[in-house]
């Protein structure tokens, strides 16, 4: 899917509902390394919600990793420092 999104031709790409130029969102996706990946399994096995377009949920959170896993970790360090 990663590849299939990077090498398309297309102008847009959607991404969770919006279209994005192309070039924006493959240039995202070039930042991509194995943390992003593990962030993204991590994010996917915790989901509870019914994912009715597997595809599409996939490449937006493969898109938006880059932006939100630090955020995402930093929370977790919070929530477990006023729990513990």
């Amino acid at each position: 899917m990663l590849v299939d999104t990077v090498c398309s031709k297309r102008r847009f790409i959607r991404i969770a509902g919006d279209d994005k130029p192309a070039e924006v969102v493959k240039a995202q996706l070039m930042k991509l390394n194995s943390d992003h990946l593990r962030f993204v399994l991590m994010c996917l096995k915790e989901n509870t919600t019914q994912v009715r377009n597997v595809r599409q949920y996939l490449l937006a959170t493969l898109y938006n990793a880059p932006m939100t896993m630090h955020s995402s970790y930093a929370a977790r360090v919070q929530h477990d420092f006023k729990t513990g």
